[in-house]
């Protein structure tokens, strides 16, 4: 049987507040059991299970998507490090459109707002004659 850990256990492993461990727990993201007591014990493998919800968060995914993403590891046993590789090899093509927005974002803070201007509807770099205008409201070249 898997050793089990106390919920200050847990939270001192893995760095993540006890409140943010309740929290993930009641969204269904990790488990555990009640000791007679009623204190909650988590077992070994939950320490993994924080990691990846800490570094899905980190490239982007919500909880709902994480939580999806944990319900394609096996129930029947402690996950694998194939099992993990398998679902995080999906998120590479995630994290390259992460990296092109930003890369986005960091010209659009040289052209656009270094220029001085902060007039976007005339400005001649980068929306020549108000194209964007012509295609709706809201920031355009930010929504692609």
């Amino acid at each position: 049987m898997e050793t089990m850990l106390t919920i200050s256990n847990v939270s001192r492993r893995s760095g993540i507040a006890s409140s943010a461990l309740r929290f993930y727990e009641e969204r269904g993201l990790i488990t555990s059991e009640r000791a007679g007591s009623g204190h909650r014990r988590y077992p070994r493998s939950v320490l993994r299970r924080i990691a990846f919800i800490v570094f899905a968060q980190r490239i982007g995914l919500s909880l709902e998507e994480i939580a999806g993403e944990l319900g394609k590891l096996p129930a029947d046993r402690v996950p694998t490090r194939r099992d993990w590789g398998r679902l995080s090899a999906q998120w590479t093509r995630r994290i390259d459109e992460r990296i092109a927005e930003l890369e986005r974002l960091r010209l659009g803070l040289t052209e656009c707002i270094g220029c001085g201007c902060l007039s976007i509807d005339r400005c001649r770099l980068a929306n020549p004659s108000d194209r964007a205008g012509r295609k709706g409201s809201g920031p355009r070249y930010w929504l692609g």
